[in-house]
């Protein structure tokens, strides 16, 4: 009646095992074992976490991404560099200056000296045209001249002018010069780093999820351990019972005892893969500036469980060539090449542009009429009359174009000979060219990674369905074995070695039930970035 009562507590304890593989697929149980027991003393925050949660709060604080996120500002402001090339610029010019000159001669205007004063007042704008690579200038000159020169008409003279010009290329630089070249590459450039960015986002939400579930396989794995470190220490207990009625050699205690001690050997390693597993997860999702960053204890509060996916390995080749990060950033880098190599073209084509220029000019001021010397007929000091014309008539004579002027000029230069421009042009083609080649290879790796990890799936599926089997066929061994010992038809080796053998098989359904969740995140993923 005695061995029968240890019997039914043996059975009771194998009992529960088979129940808690259930629990072990759902990490539950065996999560609220792990709560229990790392709480006792200390005080650390808890922060429960679905995997959702896990990954938004990575999108917002993991620094990698915070990293990332600025190489897109830095190409924007490259473009912006580019754009300001087009920016008009005002210039002005104020200045005043005063002068005496001896006199050299009977025709300088004076007998002692001649005296000058100007003062200018100049305004222009300049800027080049973002269209067909031209440029423009206009400028609005006002001077305002004093002299004691007897031959000037007009003391003081007032001067105002208008002018503007357009250079415009005909063949080099019409469709595409240096500064549109540099534009359209640094607007690919932009694109390429959000493209990377995406890319960094997609590899970091796979990590996290890899990571949470890796995390969760730890905690299972923990549960799977005290469970079988439980049965060790039954059998222990068991085995030194039958001493004490002596149905049992003491010396066979020795093996339960060593069993015992290896599987608390496997609890503390478990423990201690929580712990990497927990500081994996923190530097992947939180900030480390948080002041409880390495003390909080992370608790996930999901469950895994086996969901059947369906893998379309041709589906999923062809959704990963058209998105695929890696793909996408090296379509557009042929993009790039292609405005270099339009620039190369377009340079080795003749130089061949024309300038219009229009001008008027107005004078005014006041006008004074000399009298002559009788001897001489020079003009002298006396002023018969004057008329004065003030600044703004003759500011309204230069805009009525009273007195305009205009003129075309055309230039053409051509090099004799090789240029180093078509040098560059045949190595842009050549890298071009190569660029192609490197694409080609990459979209051959591309639908060979998506290939494999979709056989993983697939492969992940049957494992899960096998150790399921395993498990079960493991849990019935013990009861056999359990049975044969109470009957006296076997030893307590192979009852420890079949609970050995339950513990692998426990352990294995549960990883190979994180495995395929992981390699369903990696499926996923793989089809908008690269993995590895």
């Amino acid at each position: 009646m005695r061995f029968d009562k240890r019997f039914c507590a043996r059975m009771a304890v194998a009992t529960g095992l088979m129940a808690s593989v259930v629990s072990v697929f759902g990490l539950s149980a065996v999560h609220a074992q792990t709560t229990a027991a790392t709480a006792p003393g200390a005080q650390a925050p808890v922060r429960r976490m679905s995997i959702d949660d896990a990954v938004a709060t990575a999108l917002e604080q993991n620094l990698d991404l915070q990293v990332q996120r600025i190489n897109p500002q830095l190409r924007d402001l490259d473009t912006s560099v580019f754009q300001a090339s087009y920016t008009p610029n005002f210039v002005s010019t104020l200045s005043t200056s005063d002068s005496r000159q001896p006199s050299t001669s009977v025709l300088s205007g004076a007998a002692t000296g001649i005296t000058l004063g100007q003062s200018l007042a100049n305004a222009g704008v300049s800027s080049l045209t973002s269209w067909y690579g031209g440029s423009y200038d206009v400028r609005w000159n006002n001077n305002r001249n004093t002299t004691n020169n007897q031959f000037s008409t007009f003391n003081p003279q007032l001067t105002s002018s208008v002018s503007a010009s357009y250079v415009q290329p005909l063949l080099r630089n019409f469709r595409i010069d240096g500064t549109r070249q540099q534009l359209l590459v640094s607007q690919k450039n932009k694109e390429i780093s959000d493209v990377q960015l995406l890319q960094s986002i997609a590899v970091t939400v796979r990590n996290v999820k890899n990571a949470y579930y890796d995390l969760m396989y730890a905690i299972g794995n923990l549960g799977v351990q005290r469970q079988s470190l439980d049965l060790a220490r039954q059998s222990l207990k068991d085995n030194r019972a039958r001493v004490e009625i002596g149905t049992m050699a003491p010396l066979d205690i020795v093996q339960a005892e060593a069993e015992v001690a290896t599987r608390e050997e496997s609890v503390i390693l478990a423990e201690a893969a929580i712990e990497r597993a927990q500081d994996t997860v923190r530097t992947l999702v939180y900030n480390p500036a948080q002041p409880d960053f390495w003390s909080a204890r992370l608790e996930p509060t999901e469950t895994v469980t086996f969901v059947p996916t369906t893998v379309d390995v041709d589906a999923a080749v062809r959704n990963a060539l058209s998105q695929r990060t890696d793909i996408t950033a090296a379509r557009k880098s042929l993009e790039a090449n292609d405005v270099n190599i339009r620039y190369f073209q377009n340079q080795s084509l003749p130089d061949v542009t024309a300038q219009v220029n229009y001008n008027a000019r107005a004078t005014g001021g006041l006008q004074v009429t000399r009298g002559r010397d009788p001897a001489t007929g020079f003009p002298n000091d006396q002023i018969l009359s004057s008329v004065g014309r003030s600044f703004f008539s003759t500011l309204g004579n230069t805009f009525a174009g009273d007195f305009p002027g205009w003129s075309l000029q055309v230039d053409i230069a051509y090099p004799l000979g090789r240029s180093s421009t078509e040098a560059q042009l045949t190595r842009a083609r050549l890298q071009n060219t190569q660029a192609e080649k490197q694409l080609a290879v990459t979209e051959l790796q591309v639908a060979s990674q998506v290939r494999e990890f979709a056989r993983q799936v697939q492969t992940n599926a049957k494992r899960v369905d096998a150790t399921r089997s395993s498990r079960v066929l493991a849990e019935r061994r013990l009861e056999a074995e359990e049975k044969k010992y109470q009957a006296g038809m076997t030893s307590s080796f192979f009852v420890l070695q079949a609970q050995r053998d339950l513990n692998l098989a426990r352990n294995s359904e549960l990883l190979a039930l994180v495995e395929y969740a992981k390699s369903v995140v990696n499926y996923s993923a793989v089809q908008q970035a690269p993995l590895f």
